[in-house]
């Protein structure tokens, strides 16, 4: 029998299948990851971005009350939130465009409308990409995309077959990526971004079949693999308040304040439903043993109405919260606490006590730990915006992975300035810092660091973690790597000798200073060796050793 229709728990079940199966295969992604290192991280990122979202579906599906609107916000806020790395990015973005089409339905989607949706997610994802590369998982999502809407125009209107065949082509076409990049056939893999979308789309048709679905919150069940069960243990709420309450709101609503409310109702309770109408009101369900807590921070959005309380231990009558006006007093004592707004404040992303303390003192108000190794999320990157009061903030990601994460950070902030500065390294981020000039406009000072981080050349010195071939380079499991801006400069058995070759290909005729911050797995006695040498074999090029404390990478080393 034929499926012409999807409602909105359907397409709740789908959603979450495909996160779960892609959570089950974070790992085998990141092995995909072209270069060799310690830190593949594109699995992880988008496991991270889609379970963001998915814990958000799984909360307003065990309300027992879905509609498509709702599903849709939670799932396109809760993946922009939690959007880690570019193929995070991208997939958030994806899911936002399929989303802006679904929601405007009157609860349940045909097959025209699967196609729209598709085309509006894939349009969407191109354009937050600057540089649109095929051969990733943009190209993948074009291939599935184009699949439904070649069957939708061809007259099909049934839901398996559209699906079955999009989810075929993309298959095929992921197996095509490494022909359109070259990169990926020398290394011998197929793109790790596109093989993350399939497995969310095969998630997703497996419950569309009838496979049941784990509607437990991914992050928690990770959590509790660890603690022992207690068996013939009485039955205790972790949470005992029902509380629900409707916000009348004084301004625009909009996703930013969304994320930060929901994510404070997160951290004291849960089965959480934020939802906005169009009417500019706000209906809120949260499970929490405080609930005033979570009545005080909706007054800071506007007036309350419909307060109910009910206590699900003994089945109490809900009562209305009998002192409002005390609970606004205090939202507003709260907020006028805040310190003064400042002009200009800078956040840096940094991996590394050495690094963090090096930003700290040139003037970076926040320091987001994260880099290579983890890639910090959006809602990090806002979360960091919130805490400095200063029109004007400076984000250096200090990688060229996490560039998207801020920039959609600084599209989701509408009562600041951002201002993302393209930092891919950290020595970059360094630069731009130290060529701040306070007395000169944001614009001037935008265009200065901006111009000055392409002046430095950076070298990062790890270990393969597996054999492959790169840039017409044999690298063995375990071998040394120099990998410069462009590229892998050195290979071999060798640390030192690796460090200094890769050094050797960065310094030209017109370099001046070699800057050398050494990680956590480096002693001073050793790192203070190679300082010697990179003197002794680039005479007239001064040498700077600093502690960097970072994980993974031995040596960050930067020459300008």
């Amino acid at each position: 029998m034929s499926v012409t229709s999807l409602d909105a728990k359907r397409i709740a079940g789908m959603f979450v299948a495909g996160a779960r199966r892609l959570e089950s295969q974070k790992e085998i992604i990141n092995e995909l990851n072209v270069f060799p290192v310690p830190d593949g991280d594109t699995g992880t990122n988008m496991t991270l971005t889609v379970c963001s979202a998915a814990d958000d579906v799984s909360s307003l599906y065990s309300t027992g009350d879905i509609d498509m609107e709702t599903l849709c916000k939670a799932i396109s806020s809760g993946s922009l939130k939690g959007a880690r790395g570019n193929s995070g990015v991208i997939l958030s973005q994806l899911f936002r465009g399929f989303t802006k089409v679904v929601k405007k339905t009157d609860g349940e989607i045909n097959a025209s409308i699967l196609a729209e949706a598709c085309d509006k997610a894939v349009e969407t994802a191109y354009k937050a990409v600057m540089k649109p590369k095929e051969g990733t998982i943009l190209t993948v999502s074009k291939a599935v995309s184009d699949k439904v809407s070649e069957l939708v125009d061809s007259g099909e209107t049934d839901l398996q077959i559209i699906i079955v065949e999009s989810i075929k082509q993309g298959d095929e076409i992921l197996l095509q990526t490494p022909e359109m990049l070259p990169v990926l056939k020398q290394a011998g893999v197929v793109d790790s971004g596109g093989q993350g979308l399939m497995e969310v789309l095969h998630g997703a048709y497996d419950a569309f079949m009838g496979k049941e679905v784990d509607f437990s919150r991914i992050s928690a069940s990770e959590e509790k693999k660890d603690k022992p069960v207690q068996m013939e243990a009485p039955v205790r709420l972790k949470y005992l308040y029902c509380t629900e309450f409707f916000i009348h709101l004084k301004d625009t609503f909009n996703v930013k304040k969304e994320i930060d409310f929901k994510e404070y109702l997160e951290s004291i309770g849960d089965s959480i439903v934020v939802a906005v109408d169009d009417n500019d009101i706000v209906k809120v369900h949260v499970h929490t043993n405080d609930p005033g807590n979570a009545i005080q921070r909706g007054i800071k959005y506007g007036q309350l109405d419909k307060i109910k309380i009910e206590n699900m231990s003994i089945g109490g009558k809900p009562y209305v919260h009998p002192d409002i006006k005390a609970l606004e007093a205090e939202a507003n004592k709260e907020a006028a606490a805040d310190e003064p707004r400042k002009d200009t404040g800078f956040i840096a992303v940094s991996a590394g006590q050495g690094l963090s303390d090096i930003f700290a003192s040139l003037g970076v108000d926040m320091i987001i730990e994260g880099g290579q190794t983890m890639n910090p999320s959006t809602e990090d990157m806002l979360n960091a915006i919130d805490k400095i009061n200063a029109d004007h903030i400076f984000i250096l990601p200090n990688n060229k992975n996490i560039i998207m994460a801020a920039q959609q950070a600084s599209n989701m902030t509408d009562d600041k300035e951002i201002i993302v500065i393209p930092t891919k390294t950290v020595p970059q981020g360094i630069t731009a810092m130290i060529a701040y000039t306070p007395d000169v406009s944001v614009k001037e000072n935008a265009e200065a660091m901006s111009g000055q981080i392409t002046t430095v050349s950076t070298g990062q010195v790890t270990y393969a973690v597996r054999d492959t071939v790169i840039d017409d380079k044999q690298i063995r499991e375990n071998d040394f790597m120099g990998i410069g801006d462009a590229g892998i400069l050195s290979v071999g058995p060798d640390k030192k000798e690796v460090t200094l070759d890769m050094v050797g290909k960065m310094v030209s005729e017109d370099s001046e200073l070699i800057s050398v911050y050494y990680g956590e797995d480096v002693d001073e006695d050793t790192a203070n060796a190679l300082a010697d040498e990179l003197s002794s074999r680039f005479d007239g090029v001064d040498v700077e050793l600093q502690f960097g404390g970072q994980p993974v990478y031995s040596y960050i080393i930067s020459v300008e």
